[in-house]
């Protein structure tokens, strides 16, 4: 395994994935983007307070929002002597999540995959401000969500 997680959870949330759970399908996502190093990542559950604290503090917007992305910015002289590459932090609102994923008649495991994922490939510099962009990021998740037998997450319901 290419991955290793810590999950640090901040607010009282229905089921969340296990580790190994997340580590799995972030394996996944490396392993279409043929990406083989070592890696780490943080994910961080929220309230929607704390969403909204993040987002505000961080994307100048005043709403909680499901996942948000902070890649690690390490110096050089510091990322080059670790063994493991230091991803950055993934941070999900479960409480978004769920709403979301009842809204759109999706299962919450199918959702959270979605997210998850999303959020890992901001971690590694995919984004969707532009079409163009935006459609490369879609095919991927789509690409991998198939490849862990979930459905296409832009087919509601």
């Amino acid at each position: 395994m290419n991955v290793t997680i810590e999950i640090t959870n901040d607010c009282d949330s229905q089921w969340v994935p296990d580790q190994e759970t997340c580590e799995n399908w972030i394996q996944t996502a490396l392993d279409v983007l043929g990406e083989n190093k070592q890696y780490n990542v943080s994910l961080c559950l929220v309230d929607e307070a704390g969403s909204k604290d993040l987002n505000s503090r961080y994307c100048g917007k005043q709403n909680a929002t499901n996942v948000l992305s902070f890649p690690a910015q390490l110096p050089p002289v510091f990322s080059n002597q670790l063994e493991t590459t230091l991803l950055g932090d993934v941070v999900i609102c479960p409480a978004i999540l769920y709403r979301e994923a009842d809204e759109l008649g999706k299962t919450p495991e199918a959702h959270w995959i979605h997210l998850l994922i999303h959020g890992v490939l901001h971690l590694l510099g995919y984004d969707h401000k532009t079409d163009g962009s935006a459609a490369i990021m879609e095919e991927l998740e789509i690409d991998i969500l198939e490849k862990l037998g979930f459905p296409n997450p832009y087919l509601v319901g």
